[in-house]
């Protein structure tokens, strides 16, 4: 999707993505915390004018997904937000290790549909393009995602395109989610679209929003005052209790 005839035929680009997702929140925890655990490795920094199919990238062990299952979703995610001359993109930022984690987590609601979701889009690139979807070039690529998201695409349920946005969103929050979740491996998503990161104190230069303030790459739960075994917010129990003495407050009691 990176070349002038991929983005006239291709209404996703990496531009219109960036666009859709925004800054604001970007950076908030895509998932409740108690429900993965940390992520025990990440990718080293990659050089971005290699290729991404020219850099060899460690893998970290399976939690969900089949070695088939896998390369499928790394092939997805690499052309929704492909790698390209302004950084690196989802494969980099580990992406589809979110996702697989995940899988088994909080967004295990989403397995079956991973599964059925999985075994279509291969079906249909055989189908379509001579050859499952991560063996085809990336302009081949392209056009069975461009498919999917038109809704052209067809043997999935309930369709192709609840799938591709299905895809996407997860794909975004792997990219661009704090990396406690297993995903923006080496701060890569924050870093390109220019999110320094937590910050606990406010300097003046920030004040004056100096656009290149220089990234902290610490993940939120690097702060001691972020518990990695429970959300950062109040548990419904909490918020009864509080509501309770407010309620007493108010009256006196």
């Amino acid at each position: 999707m990176a070349n002038k005839t991929d983005d006239e035929r291709v209404t996703l680009s990496r531009r219109e993505l960036l666009k859709r997702v925004g800054i604001v929140g970007v950076a908030a925890a895509s998932v409740p915390a108690q429900a993965l655990v940390p992520a025990a490795a990440m990718a080293p920094p990659v050089e971005t004018s290699l290729s991404p199919q020219a850099v060899a990238l460690p893998r970290e062990a399976l939690e969900t997904f089949t070695a088939v299952e896998a390369a499928t979703v790394e092939a997805m995610v690499a052309r929704l937000i492909p790698t390209d001359e302004n950084g690196p993109g989802a494969r980099e930022a580990r992406a589809a290790h979110y996702i697989d984690r995940a899988l088994s987590g909080a967004l295990a609601s989403s397995l079956d549909a991973y599964r059925s979701g999985l075994s279509a889009l291969d079906s249909y690139a055989r189908a379509s393009k001579g050859a499952p979807f991560a063996q085809l070039s990336t302009e081949e690529q392209d056009a069975v995602l461009t498919d999917m998201e038109h809704n052209v695409a067809t043997g999935f349920a309930p369709n192709a395109s609840t799938f591709f946005n299905l895809v996407r969103t997860h794909t975004i929050q792997g990219t661009f989610s704090d990396p406690y979740y297993g995903g923006n491996a080496n701060f890569v998503g924050w870093d390109l679209i220019g999110y320094p990161g937590v910050r606990l104190a406010v300097t003046a230069n920030d004040q004056r929003l100096d656009p290149h303030l220089i990234p902290t790459h610490k993940s939120a739960y690097d702060y001691t005052m972020f518990s990695k075994t429970r959300p950062a917010r109040a548990s419904l129990e909490g918020l009864e209790g509080l509501e309770g003495r407010e309620g007493r407050a108010r009256h006196g009691d």
